[in-house]
């Protein structure tokens, strides 16, 4: 079975988000290990450029060799082209991670580890929402691999 982690800056504070994420982990549990880190903000500092760095540090250190950040400058895909490139990369890693960056955004040194580069558009999500859609997107990818009728 592959593992999914998702790297997420930040927690869920509120519950309704909490409820949806566990919807999605429950729905995907068929088929994958999910985990999901939460890397704490580094408001500690008044410097933007320092915040994104220090926790670029971090989401670094739990990136593997298979990733994708979720990025508004990265490419759109259709939930189709995404199932396709789950499926691909099920081919040559037992792991794939996802990166939701902080408030800031992600360090140039994240950006540039990460070749897999994701939007889900133009418009900008809170990261908490941004969360769900992801969760609910590669449960989306898993249904289409596997031929059922959810997405139509």
């Amino acid at each position: 079975m592959i593992n999914i982690k998702i790297v997420c800056v930040g927690n869920l504070k509120e519950e309704f988000w909490r409820k949806a994420c566990e919807e999605y982990k429950k729905r995907l549990s068929k088929f994958c290990n999910l985990k999901i880190v939460e890397l704490d903000e580094q408001n500690k500092f008044d410097n933007a450029q320092r915040i994104v760095e220090e926790e670029g540090r971090e989401i670094l250190n739990h990136v593997g060799r298979s990733a994708f950040l979720l990025d508004i400058k990265g490419k759109e895909l259709s939930s189709e082209e995404i199932a396709e490139k789950i499926k691909n990369e099920t081919l040559v890693s037992s792991e794939i991670t996802f990166v939701i960056g902080g408030s800031y955004g992600v360090s140039n040194d994240v950006r540039d580890k990460i070749k897999n580069k994701l939007s889900f558009g133009k418009i900008t999500l809170p990261h908490n929402l941004a969360r769900v859609v992801l969760l609910e997107q590669i449960y989306r990818a898993f249904m289409i691999n596997s031929g059922s009728k959810y997405h139509k």
